[in-house]
């Protein structure tokens, strides 16, 4: 059993819990796999569903009691009473990702403090990269069941930007055109995609300066990212630039426009 002293331990046991994880989806992915639809239309396949068992099964045995809000459980009308902490599970982030077989969908566990990611992991099991963030951040190459070991990974930090001419990093499904237009606003000179919480991960290992969303997102689909990029020096804001805020029940968990910047500019 873990607690939430060490922020760092706790962050690698994550890591640990994803590899894991990792092992099923990987097994789904290389099968002709079935995809259905949820209430709210979007995709979801047996892996988001094996592999969200397999997290809360863990993250019982690490962290007993602790409230865990987790995509598809939350999907099929599991409401906890989530208190100043609780966990953040998105089994499998990306999952039109998964679904076109782009290799770009992650695993995601955060632990919110109140209202703040302070521990997270975002693991990309077809990419063979994971990224762990606790009170500092690393990344580095893992295979799908490997041991996380964390003198095998490096220290990532965000990079300092250069006025006028920043990369910004947008989704590769739901970029838009206010997104566009923030980006354009920012001073972003070039634009990547990529899909899931891998956009998170480019800005905090420097790949990239900032990371514009103002479509709808979910909670799970950030915390564990945001964790990573708070560890490795950067922050997610809103576009006013106040603190991007967790545990919002009353809009079901539901995300406003946020900012993932790397240093501000």
């Amino acid at each position: 059993m873990y607690t939430f002293d060490d922020k760092n331990k706790l962050a690698f046991a994550f890591a640990q819990i994803c590899s894991e994880a990792g092992v099923a989806i990987m097994d789904i992915y290389q099968t002709d796999f079935e995809t259905r639809g949820k209430d709210d239309k979007s995709p979801v396949t047996d892996a988001d569903e094996v592999a969200e068992k397999i997290i809360l099964e863990r993250l019982e045995a690490l962290l007993p009691g602790v409230p865990v809000l987790a995509e598809e459980s939350f999907a099929a009308g599991f409401r906890p009473e989530i208190g100043s902490a609780f966990i953040l599970v998105d089994p499998v982030d990306g999952t039109k990702e998964f679904i076109n077989k782009n290799g770009e969908f992650t695993v995601n566990i955060a632990l919110i403090e109140d209202r703040v990611p302070t521990a997270g992991c975002v693991f990309a099991p077809a990419m063979d990269r994971i990224f762990v963030g606790g009170t500092q951040a690393w990344a580095g190459p893992l295979k799908a069941g490997d041991t996380v070991e964390q003198d095998k990974l490096e220290p990532i930090t965000t990079r300092d930007p250069k006025p006028g001419a920043l990369t910004g990093v947008m989704s590769r499904s739901h970029a838009d055109e206010k997104t566009m237009a923030f980006a354009d606003t920012a001073g972003v000179s070039e634009k990547v995609s990529a899909g899931s919480s891998l956009k998170f991960c480019l800005v905090a290992d420097g790949s990239a300066d900032v990371y514009p969303r103002f479509g709808p997102t979910k909670e799970w689909d950030t915390g564990a990212g945001h964790a990573v990029l708070n560890a490795a020096g950067g922050a997610v804001l809103t576009p006013e630039g106040d603190a991007f805020l967790y545990a919002k029940e009353d809009t079901d968990y539901l995300n406003g426009a946020f900012v993932a910047w790397g240093k501000r500019p």
